[in-house]
């Protein structure tokens, strides 16, 4: 262990805190317990899979005591973690979140429909930035530059497996989180039809890029 904070591979033994983390930073950057009535969905669509799909990409924030308070992962190759999803991950995890019958009537079926079709991920408009990714921090460790040490941590792995670029899906409402991004050299990318979601991408090079 160390006595800072550091950026460290994912392991095993913090899947919990992963959980935890997506789970609490879900709502629009905010706390999706007081709003679902099973918020675990949120790591089962926007965590736990990738690291189960591919852990090698996923890196943690330890809080020098061992314990995971953020973290980035995604995957190299968007098509592909689709296919991984339809045909690994969702078969451990449909029964607990069935497809709605109908059109959703609750924030809960809302999200059980998004994890039912993973190809929503597939985005032709964004072809050209092969990875994608998800990145959250609890947020009594935000706003003090752990986030940039984190994406630049994954955009070096990128890089250094040679994917050109990455892309990212957000809320456009959560305002801060595009800040953010902006900082870190995203820019917008123009999706036909994206409803209340705004598309980012950038290159996994120039990492010093403000």
């Amino acid at each position: 262990m160390t006595s800072h904070p550091v950026v460290r591979p994912y392991r095993p033994e913090d899947r919990e805190a992963v959980d935890d983390i997506c789970v609490r930073t879900a709502h629009n950057g905010g706390d999706s317990r007081p709003v679902y009535a099973d918020p675990a969905i949120f790591p089962t669509i926007f965590a736990a899979p990738y690291v189960h799909l591919e852990p090698e990409l996923a890196f943690v924030l330890d809080d020098g005591r061992g314990q995971a308070v953020g973290y980035v992962l995604g995957t190299a190759d968007t098509p592909r973690f689709v296919a991984d999803f339809r045909l690994k991950w969702l078969p451990l995890v449909a029964d607990r979140h069935p497809l709605p019958d109908g059109p959703p009537r609750t924030p809960d079926e809302e999200m059980a429909g998004l994890l039912h079709d993973p190809e929503r991920m597939i985005v032709p408009a964004v072809a050209a930035y092969p990875a994608h990714l998800h990145i959250d921090l609890l947020p009594e460790w935000q706003g003090r530059g752990h986030g940039r040490a984190l994406m630049r941590t994954f955009l070096a792995a990128l890089r250094d497996g040679g994917v050109p670029a990455v892309h990212l899906a957000m809320v456009t409402a959560n305002t801060p989180a595009r800040a953010f991004y902006d900082r870190l050299g995203f820019h917008e990318i123009d999706v036909p039809d994206p409803g209340p979601i705004t598309y980012l991408g950038r290159a996994t090079t120039d990492l010093d890029r403000r």
